[in-house]
């Protein structure tokens, strides 16, 4: 009877700590899950493959494949042809660059913020388009005729302090503009630019904006 007993009392106890292992797996789970969440912030580029419900379905330029979840409250933003002749003065603008040897920047595109958007992301830092390229957001102070394009000098605020950029606009640099979009227009085959995306996993992210190619442009920030 007492064996039985002790016999039973083990059972009960492995019992227990069978559940106590596995509650505290699953809460370790939630926490990597939410952690992976907060941390990772990612920038995606590629094509819509496919629209489930509100989400997309969309394949990186890479070849990977993201399931994007888009909440009813996400921005649409659509990206337009522009020119030359928009680089105005006191303009908002994004500048995707290769840094020249004498500090300048050779434009490898040009994105003309909305007037709501001036702003944002202002300054100068490292860029993903390409290996070694910058983004430089700022207004455009002055632009000129120069020996390799036009020239447009752009000032932006940062760390307390004004900074100025020389951007050289070549024939070669692509200029759009972002106007309101609209979610209706999201189409497999539409090429989009998704960023500050919050991975939810190695395959899954939310996307708080969704910026995407009008009439067949490639966003090409």
């Amino acid at each position: 009877m007492f064996l039985d007993s002790v016999i039973l009392e083990e059972k009960k106890v492995r019992k227990i700590l069978h559940v106590m292992f596995a509650a505290v797996a699953v809460s370790a789970l939630v926490v990597t899950s939410i952690s992976y969440a907060q941390q990772k912030v990612v920038r995606i580029r590629g094509t819509i493959e496919k629209i489930d419900g509100q989400n997309l379905e969309v394949k990186s330029r890479d070849g990977k494949n993201f399931k994007v979840l888009v909440s009813e409250k996400a921005r649409f933003t659509a990206i337009v042809s522009a020119t030359l002749a928009d680089l105005t003065p006191d303009t908002y603008i994004g500048v995707t660059a290769m840094p020249e040897a004498d500090g300048s920047q050779r434009a490898v595109a040009i994105h003309i913020f909305q007037p709501a958007q001036r702003g944002t992301g202002e300054g100068h830092r490292p860029w993903d388009l390409q290996p070694g390229s910058t983004m430089t957001n700022a207004a455009i102070a002055t632009t000129v005729a120069g020996t390799d394009g036009q020239v447009v000098t752009v000032r932006y605020k940062e760390k307390d302090k004004v900074d100025e950029k020389r951007v050289i606009v070549t024939s070669k640099t692509v200029i759009v503009r972002y106007v309101p979009g609209d979610r209706a227009e999201l189409k497999p085959g539409v090429r989009v630019f998704l960023n500050n995306a919050n991975a939810i996993s190695e395959d899954t992210i939310e996307a708080p904006t969704v910026s995407y190619g009008r009439d067949g442009i490639t966003p090409p920030m």
